[in-house]
């Protein structure tokens, strides 16, 4: 075989369609839009999920429940998990994303889960009320995140 023998097999070369150049083209005269219409027309568009005039879908379904925008949403990890990860020192924001557990994009709780042996101090943004016991039953400390020691807020009062 050679290269001038080579040959495209049937269907695989088509013409393109040379729309509106004629009835003789195969897609004259309306150019394969159809008759009439707005979608016929020059310039036709419509935003996505246009149901042509029919109620939309996003309008039909019942709408239940409240969102609140004020919502807080916390990265939630266990006491006797972030023990586990963070081997020594304070566990804190940073030593827990240090070791991947939490992307630190969101304040953290500390929940009540798992156990703790020995005496730590623990710097979160929130505590769950089982959480606050583990951690003073076995000696250790809870400080809030941005609260200095004598009890103010380091960041700044919001107006």
């Amino acid at each position: 075989m050679k290269l001038h023998e080579l040959v495209s097999t049937p269907g695989a070369k088509t013409a393109r369609t040379r729309k509106g150049r004629g009835e003789s083209s195969g897609k004259g005269k309306t150019s394969g839009k159809g008759n009439k219409g707005q979608k016929s027309r020059t310039g036709h568009k419509h935003r996505p999920l246009f149901e042509g005039g029919q109620m939309p879908l996003i309008r039909r379904i019942p709408k239940r429940g409240f969102t609140n925008a004020r919502r807080i949403a916390f990265e939630a990890v266990n006491i006797g998990e972030a023990a586990k990860v963070v081997k020594e020192g304070d566990i804190t924001a940073e030593s827990l994303k240090a070791v991947s557990r939490i992307s630190g994009k969101a304040p953290l709780k500390i929940l009540g889960g798992g156990e703790i042996a020995e005496a730590r101090t623990v710097v979160a943004d929130a505590f769950s009320a089982a959480a606050k016991e583990k951690i003073e039953k076995a000696g250790g400390t809870c400080r809030l995140a941005g609260v200095a020691a004598s009890g103010e807020t380091t960041a700044p009062a919001e107006a």
